[in-house]
């Protein structure tokens, strides 16, 4: 081959090379994904632990909607009020942090409830309130203590004791798993500094309360009257409180004749 021969074919395969990558990084151009600086900014800040508690897929997905303004700031139970205000500093606002941990509503530990039958299926909730009457126990809406709830949380805060579920306020991050896998729907997140709790669920009258379990809230409005806050309300047969209005005197407890508050 001649040396004009090696002199062409050495520009047609740089021109050819020059042409892909111009058209490379065009393409790279045209198809780039922006990223939003607050939202890399926002992700640095959450602890990465992804357990949806957030009610998102996980911590990329909560970053994204933080920063498109569609989540809050706070929106991260695990982090807490640290990480909330880092947040809020990045998105240019304020927050106020008020810190909730897990509360199993039911009292009913296996000397105060009763057993309709002995159950030997899966020791598994969601399968044992599939069963007739919706479980071993005469109290339909109470804790079947199979710990369900125990099998999720990530961060050792929830134990069975005495047949029911119990969270251990100093290690509940409020991520809100356990709330989404109780079948029975009986764990919810209250203010951390509150003090009192009404630990019942069920929505029975009184005299069917009493015939099932010796724990549970009779609905006979006692609590009511001697709050001076306007705090509780006896609803659909269950004392239920109202967190922001609360102020902590301990009287409805103290006037509870089944010593359901706590």
């Amino acid at each position: 081959m001649s040396i004009t021969g090696i002199i062409i074919a050495a520009c047609l395969v740089g021109g050819t090379g020059l042409v892909i990558g111009l058209l490379l990084g065009f393409a790279g151009k045209a198809f780039e994904v922006q990223t939003d600086e607050k939202e890399i900014a926002v992700r640095e800040q959450l602890p990465g632990n992804n357990c949806g508690g957030c009610g998102y897929a996980g911590c990329d997905a909560l970053a994204k909607a933080i920063a498109a303004g569609e989540a809050k700031a706070d929106g991260c139970p695990v982090g807490g009020a640290s990480v909330a205000e880092a947040i809020a500093r990045i998105m240019g606002s304020q927050v106020e942090v008020v810190k909730k941990v897990a509360f199993v509503k039911c009292s009913g530990t296996c000397e105060k409830a009763k057993d309709r039958f002995d159950y030997y299926g899966n020791e598994n909730c969601k399968q044992a309130t599939a069963t007739t009457g919706g479980g071993q126990k005469s109290c339909a809406f109470g804790c079947l203590g199979f710990g369900s709830c125990v099998s999720v949380c990530d961060f050792d805060a929830i134990h069975i004791k005495d047949g029911v579920a119990v969270v251990d306020r100093e290690k509940c991050v409020s991520c809100g798993r356990c709330i989404m896998e109780c079948p029975k729907h009986l764990i919810e997140l209250v203010p951390y500094e509150n003090k009192h709790f009404v630990s019942c669920s069920s929505n029975e009258k009184g005299k069917d309360v009493k015939a099932a379990c010796n724990a549970g809230c009779i609905g006979c409005k006692m609590c009511e009257k001697v709050c001076e806050a306007d705090a509780i309300h006896v609803e659909n047969n269950l004392a239920r409180i109202d967190y922001d209005k609360c102020t902590n005197c301990g009287k409805c407890k103290e006037k509870c004749p089944v010593k359901v508050i706590r």
